[in-house]
């Protein structure tokens, strides 16, 4: 029992940083109807952000361990969300007009691009983060020890998404983006200024994804210029689980998945857990072909 709790709590920490990766995919596919391949990218990007601004600025030395990291992550949250801007601004935007094969050609491009400039600035090796940034000690859940770390991401990352959740629904910055995602056309004779809407997409998106790059960094100590491509890959199958296009469906995908990953790793073989978490999905999408929660789509009268 030990041990299944202790895999659970650890595919749920993982599964939440998923989530926060997929909810960028699905905001994205939601408002333009496009797959943005550099986001994994933009992942990676903030997970070395976080690393050159913990160990140039010492926040946590200056003003202590929590309140260092939690401004850490507002900090590399912001930075990855302007490269998000630029990013659309200068990949998608100038081929809204063009066809859809084309924005999926230059976000490759960019995937490449971000990859490659990730690697000459900071090389090809790993990059470590210090170990001795959080305590280490573990807190007793239903009597079992859990670590601090796995507490404090899975916490972290369930409160991002609650507050995602809330400003979608409940802001009338959020209905404009939900209206967006519905007809775009529609939405401009509404008064919508849908290139802000879509700004603001690839500003949230990537500030998700920066905070999930810094999370990955403390949580495992160590980072590389290409986990991009796996991290959103597994994000990608995360908000395909749940459902594309359908921030709810992103979060459960996310959590979904990186529970099936703990528990195969543990109980079958950690060479097949990817394996496994893809043979899961090919199965419930069998079953649901649009996800769990299902791609919210709009009826047109």
């Amino acid at each position: 029992m030990e041990q299944f709790f202790q895999q659970l709590t650890n595919g749920l920490a993982v599964g939440g940083i998923y989530a926060l990766i997929a909810l960028g995919y699905t905001m994205v596919y939601g408002v333009m109807k496009l797959i943005n391949f550099a986001h994994g990218d933009l992942f990676t990007l903030g997970a070395y952000l976080g690393l050159t601004l913990l160990t140039s600025m010492a926040l946590t030395d200056r003003i202590g361990a929590f309140s260092g990291v939690l401004i850490l992550a507002m900090m590399v949250m912001a930075l990855t969300g302007l490269v998000g801007i630029i990013l659309e601004r200068a990949a998608y935007r100038p081929l809204r007009e063009s066809p859809r094969l084309s924005a999926v050609v230059s976000a490759l491009g960019a995937s490449i691009f971000l990859q490659n400039t990730v690697m000459l600035i900071y090389g090809a090796k790993f990059h470590f983060y210090p170990q001795d940034i959080l305590p280490k000690m573990a807190i007793p859940l239903f009597g079992m020890p859990v670590p601090l770390m796995r507490i404090i991401i899975l916490l972290t990352s369930l409160v991002m998404m609650a507050a995602l959740y809330l400003f979608i629904q409940k802001t009338q910055v959020g209905t404009a983006i939900r209206a967006a995602a519905i007809d775009q056309g529609a939405a401009r004779l509404m008064g919508i200024d849908v290139d802000k809407v879509i700004m603001l997409v690839f500003l949230i998106g990537p500030a998700l994804g920066g905070a999930a790059g810094l999370m990955v960094g403390l949580y495992y100590g160590h980072i590389n210029f290409t986990m991009g491509w796996i991290y959103g890959m597994k994000a990608f199958t995360a908000a395909i689980l749940g459902g594309i296009g359908n921030i709810p469906g992103a979060m459960v995908g996310g959590l979904v998945l990186g529970v099936i990953e703990a528990l195969g790793a543990a109980y079958i073989s950690i060479a097949w857990k990817d394996a496994i978490a893809f043979c899961v999905l090919i199965l419930i999408l069998m079953i649901r072909p649009t996800g769990l929660l299902g791609e919210r789509v709009a009826e047109k009268v």
